[in-house]
């Protein structure tokens, strides 16, 4: 949480020349900037949760005790199993939540050849085979089969129909065919879903494009929140979309700050999010008490900010809580650029960010150019400065403003302030809903 106290290295140089010193995480590393002692700023950032002793047995123990109106006897008998799984842009501890579920499915009869695992990419570019040691353990990989979903694979894709929302609802083939369907994931803040986990990686990690087309055009709904789940349009089409798909059992961690397993919670999909969501707000919610002049955000560190696309979510958290005109430095590798062609090719054929809002506007919702919107809707607000690996030129070309030095940018930055002004550090700000108090 928002906390006041000093995030002063005990061991810094600078300590007697009046700066406070931090440490952020940056890509698989981490980064590390001073700020003039003067004004003391604030770590924004989640609350200190203590993780499980025996991560293996925190899931064998969930799965033991499933939440909701469903038990293991209601699988007895079934030939085929899939399991939706999260791809590499998230930090699931697959390496623990998969081997006793894996185990547990074939304690049903079921042979591993009849246990596909599914990467749920939903827009993402599909992984290729190489990459799945990213996801998975080598020896999950050398027993069962892995595939990738591909949401523009149409041949692929059945189409179940319409929510009440009107998404039209096509889905994994392979999926809807297993006889049992799981997902397994984290429950985490969400930007515009309020949360994720439960359905949502099969609901939106399997589905066709103009599915989640459909859904992620509610994001403009003002109802879709960070951190709200109950009246959240579009969270709800999701779990509607889990209905009709016909999911049976969800897998979910909460991880703390150290992305360590708090909790697991097995289950019924609507069961384990009423279950974890309580939670996951608990480690994630940080009142401030004032919105901030300037703050240094990071991601998260990998892969919260392995590309533009998933940096984009820590800009939106911080933004919430600076004011107008104020600046947040985003601190975010992104290794592998934008992480999205569409919205690359998009938004570097657009001059200014007020040219990317009216021209959204203007335009079918579509997946891509809509992290182009997201972005705009904060820079045109307050100014946002990235510090990346990318080369300078191509980040201009995205409508941002490149740093190669955090300490660089923090220092202009700086310049420019009051001299009562307010500075907050967000070291995982893809995970923290800032919120203010008053």
């Amino acid at each position: 949480m928002a906390n006041g106290e000093s995030i002063l290295s005990c061991d810094s140089p600078l300590a007697s020349l009046g700066m406070t010193t931090f440490t952020i995480p940056y890509g698989r590393s981490s980064i590390s900037a001073s700020v003039p002692e003067q004004y003391k700023p604030d770590l924004i950032t989640l609350t200190p949760h203590p993780a499980v002793t025996d991560p293996l047995l925190a899931v064998k123990s969930a799965l033991d005790g499933l939440l909701g109106k469903v038990s293991w006897e209601d699988f007895s008998g079934v030939k085929t199993a899939a399991v939706a799984i999260n791809d590499k842009t998230r930090p699931v501890p697959h390496q623990y939540l998969l081997p006793p579920l894996l185990k547990k499915l074939e304690s049903l009869g079921l042979a591993a050849q009849d246990i596909k695992l599914i990467i749920a990419t939903g827009t993402h570019q599909p992984m290729t085979r190489d990459e799945f040691a990213a996801v998975l353990p080598d020896e999950i990989l050398a027993r069962y089969p892995v595939l990738c979903h591909d949401s523009d694979d149409v041949d692929n894709l059945i189409n179940l129909g319409a929510t009440g929302r009107g998404t039209p609802v096509r889905i994994n083939r392979d999926y809807l065919r297993a006889d049992l369907r799981i997902v397994v994931g984290n429950i985490e803040p969400h930007q515009f879903q309020g949360f994720s986990g439960g359905a949502k990686s099969a609901a939106i990690g399997l589905a066709g494009r103009n599915t989640i087309n459909h859904n992620h055009a509610m994001m403009t709904d003002k109802a879709a929140r960070l951190g709200h789940y109950d009246h959240n349009p579009p969270r709800q089409d999701v779990e509607e979309i889990g209905r009709m798909i016909g999911i049976h059992l969800a897998l979910n961690a909460i991880l703390n700050d150290k992305k360590e397993i708090v909790k697991v919670v097995a289950g019924e999909p609507t069961a384990v999010m009423s279950a974890g969501i309580l939670l996951a707000q608990a480690i994630c919610l940080a009142k401030v008490p004032a919105q901030y002049d300037l703050i240094i955000a990071s991601p998260g560190g990998h892969p919260k900010d392995i590309n533009v696309y998933q940096a984009q979510k820590g800009l939106a958290h911080a933004s919430l809580i600076t004011r107008d005109g104020g600046t947040v430095i985003l601190v975010a590798a992104c290794p592998e650029g934008t992480g999205s062609l569409g919205y690359e090719r998009w938004v570097t054929a657009i001059d200014s960010n007020e040219t990317v809002l009216a021209r959204f506007a203007q335009q079918e919702f579509q997946i891509g150019p809509h992290k182009a919107f997201q972005i705009a809707r904060d820079a045109t607000r307050v100014n946002v400065l990235l510090v990346s690996e990318m080369d300078p030129d191509f980040v201009r070309q995205l409508l941002l403003t490149p740093a190669t030095s955090l300490q660089d940018v923090l220092d202009t930055a700086v310049d420019q302030l009051p001299p009562k002004a307010r500075v907050g550090i967000m070291p995982k700000a893809n995970a923290t809903i800032p919120q203010m108090s008053a």
